[in-house]
């Protein structure tokens, strides 16, 4: 090992190779392409190591350029296009304003709100409680008897009357019930941009399987169904744009 007058201490396991920072904040420890002694770059008992890789350097473009003629027209989301027209209105209207728009609605009013409610969970030892829509799909909630710890609840549906199916699995909410001899489980599944077309149709029934068992809840055999329909939206004038998605 030698030393020269302007060179730094090389040592002897790293040869004439050349070194490079571990992060950015270690750019001052390389002096004119010698490597001096490097200096910690992260805290102590930090075994991590920091790496910076760009673009470029894995054969990728730093900028990506889209090109858009005069003739296309964009694609702008149905939901952006309400919003920006309840923006136009609540602008150029003093008056409270009416909406019309087309969601899925329950054609069933909700089982748990029916007075025979606890008799049909008693018979059936599952029953749908209530469901509800938005933007992002279907969700409801799942009452169940406790006959034993290990239980697993599904929801099956359809979007073509039965021709294909799918399944989403429940999830646990908590106990519910005198003593918690009932149980609560949440769902929901996603619903594809067609369904949102005037008479579209969603099919479900409720699957639980307990105790090596499987009992079903599918409306007295004649399924839950959802059905998209013109629903109508009453807004008065001094409430704002939040306020209204809010409520959707």
């Amino acid at each position: 090992m030698s030393r020269g007058p302007s060179s730094a201490v090389l040592p002897s396991s790293l040869g004439s190779r050349k070194l490079t920072p571990r992060s950015l904040s270690c750019l001052s420890d390389l002096d004119g392409g010698v490597a001096l002694e490097p200096r910690p770059c992260r805290p102590p008992g930090c075994n991590r190591q920091l790496r910076v890789r760009f673009a470029d350097a894995l054969g990728l473009e730093l900028a990506q350029v889209k090109v858009f003629n005069a003739g296309d027209d964009p694609s702008v989301p149905l939901h952006v296009l309400s919003r920006l027209a309840i923006n136009s209105d609540l602008c150029c209207s003093s008056q409270d304003l009416e909406f019309t728009l087309q969601c899925l609605v329950p054609d069933f009013p909700p089982p748990v709100e029916a007075a025979d409610f606890g008799e049909r969970l008693q018979r059936q030892l599952v029953c749908l409680e209530r469901v509800t829509c938005s933007d992002l799909g279907i969700s409801g909630t799942v009452r169940v008897c406790n006959l034993a710890f290990e239980k697993q609840v599904a929801v099956r549906y359809t979007f073509s009357g039965w021709r294909s199916t799918h399944e989403a699995v429940a999830r646990w909410r908590g106990p519910a019930g005198p003593e918690g001899k009932e149980d609560v489980f949440t769902f929901g599944f996603p619903v594809p941009p067609f369904l949102l077309e005037l008479g579209s149709r969603v099919h479900f029934a409720v699957r639980y399987r307990v105790a090596g068992a499987e009992y079903w809840d599918n409306n007295d055999r004649r399924d839950y169904s959802l059905t998209c329909r013109n629903h109508a939206l009453h807004m008065p004038r001094g409430e704002c744009e939040e306020s209204w998605i809010h409520f959707i």
